[in-house]
């Protein structure tokens, strides 16, 4: 592949790690340094002209947008423990909002990881080891964060597949990297430089949810933040974006926008929220999860996130927003249908 034209080249985050030859496919060369040039918008117009085909996330692929920018994308078949891949259906990033207990967390995943096989969906189970960014201070934390890590790795280990979980701190990174296969970083902490710098030198997978008060556009530097220090493993999640102060709304032409960046997932449990309640609980729309997770798939997305609980009535955490898990199959086998319709038209 011919290299981007001549230009300006931005200086190295300040991050970057020199010794990893992937910063040297994944650079960004400009005619003006959009960090600092107030005329950055205009690749916001070069890409909504001339869009990029749709991609399977099968490989890692470097793409070249207008003006010399070009970014290296993650390789989804390098997550340990995943599978399925080979059928180009959607990725699957499912599981509680946090680890309650070891039957809970393995109830769940025994369920999910048997209609993944059954449909051929690539799956990653979730589940937060510990939810700092609570709205009380007498919410729901964690059960203790070795034990909960410890948990995750049990899922992992005993249903062989991947396990995500968030991190809220840069010490977080190092103490959860060993337990599982993705770290996550929360929408509210996506801008905070030292996080996700903490998260890519692991080297495990790095999935960034887009901000509620951030564009789409604007999660191509989260990925280059994680890319400049040394890992092309980067993931976009979408949950919504701020609607007034107590509702979300999805904008669904950032699918493709940022799916130039990394691959693109939508969650569709946390965009059905409803934020900063008079009480400090959140409430939520549950009825609207499968209407967003079909307009995803429809949309191009390459995955979908969902919070599900046996009984999410009595969940520890977000269970106002969550899918049940008996509702589960359902959801997917239709939208496993409508991926075989979607793929139709871009093959």
């Amino acid at each position: 592949m011919s290299k981007p034209q001549c230009g300006q080249s931005l200086k190295p985050h300040p991050h970057k790690t020199a010794m990893n030859p992937a910063l040297h496919r994944s650079k960004i060369a400009i005619g003006e340094n959009p960090l600092s040039t107030p005329n950055h918008h205009r690749l916001k117009t070069a890409i909504d002209e001339n869009p990029l085909p749709t991609r399977s996330h099968h490989g890692s692929k470097t793409l070249h947008l207008h003006l010399g920018f070009t970014v290296v994308m993650a390789n989804l078949s390098h997550i340990p423990k995943i599978k399925h891949l080979e059928t180009d259906n959607f990725l699957l990033l499912a599981g509680p909002c946090a680890i309650e207990g070891e039957k809970m967390a393995l109830e769940i995943a025994e369920k999910i990881t048997g209609l993944t096989d059954e449909l051929k969906i690539p799956y990653i189970f979730k589940g937060s080891f510990k939810k700092a960014n609570r709205s009380r201070l007498d919410s729901f934390t964690g059960i203790g964060d070795e034990k909960a890590l410890k948990i995750l790795r049990k899922v992992s280990e005993t249903f062989a597949i991947p396990a995500l979980t968030d991190i809220h701190k840069e010490s977080d990174a190092a103490l959860a990297a060993p337990y599982v296969e993705v770290l996550q970083i929360p929408a509210f902490l996506v801008r905070q430089t030292d996080l996700l710098v903490a998260a890519a030198r692991t080297g495990k997978f790095v999935n960034l949810k887009k901000g509620q008060f951030m564009s789409p556009e604007s999660m191509r530097f989260a990925v280059d933040k994680v890319v400049q220090s040394g890992n092309e493993n980067a993931i976009l999640t979408d949950r919504g974006t701020m609607f007034g102060y107590q509702n979300l709304i999805v904008d669904f032409s950032g699918i493709p926008i940022m799916k130039q960046y990394a691959p693109t997932v939508l969650d569709v449990t946390h965009s059905i929220q409803q934020p900063n309640s008079s009480a400090g609980l959140t409430g939520g729309r549950p009825q609207f999860i499968e209407t967003l997770a079909r307009s995803a798939i429809a949309a191009g997305a390459d995955g979908i996130f969902i919070e599900t609980h046996p009984d999410p009535a009595a969940a520890r955490s977000d269970g106002a927003n969550m899918l049940s898990l008996n509702a589960l199959p359902d959801l997917l086998q239709k939208l496993v249908a409508l991926r075989k319709t979607v793929n139709g038209f871009s093959s």
